[in-house]
């Protein structure tokens, strides 16, 4: 395989990054300068002679009515009101919802934290325009079809006359909005609370804090990192 993908799946680096490194000279293959587009076998020996990059993880609530990111007209994105510069937001959360977004500027976690083969959980808390129906709770985790899709079992608690708890493991486009309209119950305000180990707890819209330390280790030993 091209030696900027063997240094990006060894978690060393992203292939952008790889290649950046093989330029600056830093990669050596059988003791030999790397060059770009070099092949690596099973017997060849890499190494790799740089100083590992900090990387920057942070819990941000995104207010409702910003987007995520490619804001269209005069929308405002995560990007356009965030003080932080350098990171960006791991997946999605529509303008009407609001909650927890993962940031960063390390780019190797996106495939393992993204991609739904994974199935990490995502919590949130839903509101519902009138009151749920009838088993409500049983109809949601088993499966909804929302016309172009099933989803997949999840785990609902229901709270109150209107509001209710789920994990999904995935991420379709307004699945939970979805979701509730086949059954009956629009939602009147979701809010995500928790990424895996990462919580929302005290941020106020617009604010962030640092992941770091046990809570870093976990998330990141919980994708293979």
């Amino acid at each position: 395989m091209r030696i900027n993908k063997y240094l990006a799946m060894q978690k060393y680096c992203t292939r952008r990054e790889a290649d950046e490194m093989i330029i600056k000279q830093r990669v050596t293959i059988n003791g030999a300068v790397a060059k770009l587009g070099d092949q690596v076998g099973e017997q060849d020996v890499v190494e790799v002679t740089f100083r590992p990059r900090k990387y920057r993880y942070f819990a941000y609530h995104k207010p409702r009515g910003i987007i995520t990111h490619s804001p269209q007209g005069d929308e405002e994105s995560i990007e356009d009101i965030l003080p932080i510069q350098g990171v960006f937001p791991l997946g999605r959360l529509d303008k009407d919802s609001y909650g927890l977004i993962l940031l960063t500027d390390d780019g190797r976690i996106t495939d393992p934290l993204l991609n739904p083969k994974y199935a990490h959980e995502k919590e949130y808390e839903v509101t519902t325009r009138r009151a749920l129906p009838q088993h409500f709770a049983e109809r949601m985790s088993c499966g909804v079809d929302i016309g172009d899709y099933v989803t997949k079992p999840c785990e609902v608690e229901v709270r109150g006359s209107r509001s209710f708890a789920i994990i999904l493991t995935e991420g379709k486009k307004h699945q939970i909005r979805r979701m509730c309209e086949v059954l009956g119950a629009n939602v009147a305000d979701l809010k995500r609370v928790r990424v895996m180990n990462i919580t929302l707890g005290n941020l106020r819209p617009g604010e962030y804090r640092p992941i770091q330390s046990t809570e870093l280790r976990t998330l990141l030993e919980s994708i293979g990192m």
